[in-house]
């Protein structure tokens, strides 16, 4: 596998909140995506604000940790959080702090020299509402291989149709489009079978699209195939880094030449799966789930 990922979009704090207390976690959608391509054996960059604090410091220390170049703007507000509180089913509810709200990164001449050199731009968590930043994003990764998420948080979206709008002008060309049930319902309002109908014509080359516990679908060209959620033992513990985890794996089975989609997809719905058996949204590859106790997961 050759070639450097760089990814843009958010890096925080995810502060966990649940009937066990609370707990933190090193986050943010573009942050799981660097670490998980890190982790599955892709070099990557991480283009994201952080800000000059002990929160910061944090993150920095997390990217180190694994292998991840962070290009870093300081943002004016600190470091993005993001409360997460629990429900029993695993799912969370968000809310963002100010400078999660007003993220904003610099396309200035060390984040455009990484641009052009990645073997793929990835794009996660954008604030595609700003118009702004979208069409800077647009300039600077203009001609590279792009894979996006739009990923949405209703925490941090300003302007639901402006969104709407600046995703739907990078979707043309793109490599990769990524989207799931919940972002065809906040951004749409309407199905995500609609939704990939739609990305595909508007252009992209492929969509992956996630269905929650009804498993995941890739359509290419002429090709559709899909998956269900892929049955490890153990209950899923948080189901936050699946979606994720799912994009990195497809996009390492990209870079690495694979063009077998129904092996590709059941890959990430792997990926995803042993990711959602721990706390946390740092991805797992199944054998994380040998050689330990299944019942003791995650308490």
């Amino acid at each position: 596998m050759t070639g450097r990922a760089v990814v843009i979009g958010d890096a925080l704090i995810d502060e966990l909140r649940d009937t066990g207390g609370v707990r933190e976690f090193v986050g943010g959608a573009a942050l799981n995506v660097a670490v998980g391509l890190s982790r599955l054996g892709v070099p990557s960059s991480l283009i994201a604000m952080v800000g000059d604090d002990e929160a910061g410091d944090r993150i920095r220390s997390y990217l180190d940790d694994y292998g991840v170049e962070l290009i870093a703007t300081v943002g004016p507000h600190g470091s993005s959080r993001a409360v997460s509180i629990r429900s029993a089913s695993g799912e969370p509810t968000y809310e963002f702090n100010d400078a999660a709200w007003n993220r904003a990164v610099d396309f200035a001449e060390r984040e455009r020299a990484a641009i052009a050199d990645a073997a793929i731009v990835v794009v996660s968590c954008f604030p595609f509402d700003d118009l702004a930043q979208t069409a800077a994003l647009a300039e600077a990764a203009g001609g590279s291989r792009l894979a996006i998420d739009p990923n949405p948080r209703s925490g941090m979206l300003h302007d639901r149709e402006r969104f709407v709008t600046g995703f739907e002008s990078v979707v043309p060309g793109a490599t990769l489009a990524k989207v799931g049930e919940d972002d065809a319902a906040l951004l749409y309002g309407e199905p995500l079978d609609l939704l990939r109908t739609r990305l595909i014509d508007l252009g992209a080359e492929a969509v992956l699209a996630t269905y929650g516990s009804s498993g995941a679908a890739i359509d290419a060209g002429q090709d559709a195939v899909t998956a269900p959620i892929s049955g490890f033992p153990g209950r899923i513990v948080d189901t936050m880094g699946g979606g994720d985890a799912a994009f990195a794996s497809t996009i390492a089975s990209l870079l690495a030449g694979r063009d077998d989609w129904s092996a590709v997809l059941h890959e990430a719905m792997d990926v995803a799966a042993a990711t959602c058996r721990f706390e946390g949204a740092l991805l797992r590859l199944p054998s994380a789930l040998e050689r330990i106790d299944i019942d003791a997961i995650g308490t």
